[in-house]
């Protein structure tokens, strides 16, 4: 099989691998939070800000797109001509897969304070998978490593 039949699928194969990156929204959890005690206190929404949260660099998009634009840059020319065009294609191959794989893992968030009934006021930022207005009634969630949630 030439590089040129199996370039597209493994592009594919490597750019789906990279968008399964990063895990679900405010309202999932991750296996180790489960049978841990949170404590529970309750407020009242005071302001609700739309945040951008930047995706973790995995490097996945990067080295996909350094190998796939290294194999088809050495498809350029011959000799020298077929190394200079690896290497450009593996450059640029590199800033393309890190770019795609940012753009796939952005998350939306929202930026939550809350007036506990205690009197004191927090901040939590979390995705925007829930949907939350100023005078909403609120639970907040606190588990262990510093994992805090807004929820209805």
């Amino acid at each position: 099989m030439t590089r040129s039949k199996w370039f597209a699928p493994a592009a594919l194969g490597m750019l789906l691998a990279g968008g399964c990156a990063y895990p679900g929204g405010a309202g999932d959890y991750r296996a180790y939070e489960t049978r841990g005690e949170q404590s529970v206190r309750f407020g009242v929404v005071e302001s609700v800000r739309e945040v951008h949260i930047d995706p973790r660099d995995t490097g996945v998009g990067t080295a996909s797109g350094a190998v796939l634009g290294g194999l088809a840059g050495s498809n350029v020319g011959g000799g020298n001509g077929q190394i200079a065009g690896a290497i450009g294609g593996a450059i640029l191959g590199g800033i393309i897969g890190q770019n795609v794989e940012r753009s796939a893992n952005e998350r939306r968030g929202v930026e939550v304070t809350v007036l506990l009934d205690s009197g004191r006021y927090i901040a939590v930022v979390q995705e925007a998978d829930e949907a939350f207005r100023a005078g909403d009634r609120v639970r907040i969630l606190s588990g262990r490593g510093g994992i805090t949630r807004v929820t209805h």
